[in-house]
């Protein structure tokens, strides 16, 4: 007998850079046993060329994301994600993208956490997506925590639509999904209850 997916709906994850939503989403979705998707990497399916090349083509950031939103329009059509964990890029919940959002069903959860944890977790990628190793000096690691604290204070307004903010601060990649799988279950069973 096939096992039932644990959700019958989809968990869209955002977040800041490096935050996790890649690590935690591919752990929850194998907890709810659905499929995970990134989004990064639809777009770069999507479209046969790397994030930073596709933004190349673009003079803002604004007109890459509404051209962006078209591999989340296409990845909703698909039959395998109606039950599935998605994680978005930063701006996740900003533009086409939430316009795409809004046009589907699910949950849209904002993971949070300190800038520290989070330039524990950087990564660097080249203009083709492969990873660079790099060390950081003291000075690099004071400009990037400076980096991360403003895009956490840029993406707050827009992360405030999400229907749930999660905490995953001191946890790992386990509990961190198990903490989001909790309280999307619990935000969906009271979503469910009739309005006295």
């Amino acid at each position: 007998m096939q096992k039932r997916p644990a959700t019958d709906s989809r968990i869209f994850l955002t977040g800041v850079s490096c935050i996790g939503k890649t690590a935690v989403g591919e752990e929850l979705a194998a907890l709810l046993a659905v499929d995970f998707f990134d989004l990064d990497g639809e777009v770069e399916t999507f479209f046969g060329t790397s994030i930073e090349r596709l933004q190349n083509r673009f003079l803002t950031m604004h007109s890459y994301r509404e051209k962006a939103a078209e591999a989340l329009v296409y990845l909703l059509a698909r039959p395998q994600s109606r039950a599935s964990v998605i994680a978005l890029p930063p701006s996740g919940l900003m533009g086409g993208y939430l316009r795409a959002i809004r046009k589907s069903t699910g949950i849209t959860v904002a993971l949070s956490d300190t800038p520290e944890n989070i330039l524990a977790r950087i990564r660097f990628y080249d203009i083709d997506s492969s990873t660079i190793a790099t060390a950081l000096t003291a000075e690099e690691r004071q400009h990037y925590l400076k980096e991360i604290r403003k895009d956490i204070t840029y993406f707050r307004t827009s992360y405030k639509r999400a229907d749930l903010t999660i905490d995953i601060a001191g946890l790992d990649v386990v509990d961190a999904a198990r903490r989001v799988r909790r309280q999307v279950e619990a935000f969906a069973r009271s979503s469910r209850k009739p309005k006295a």
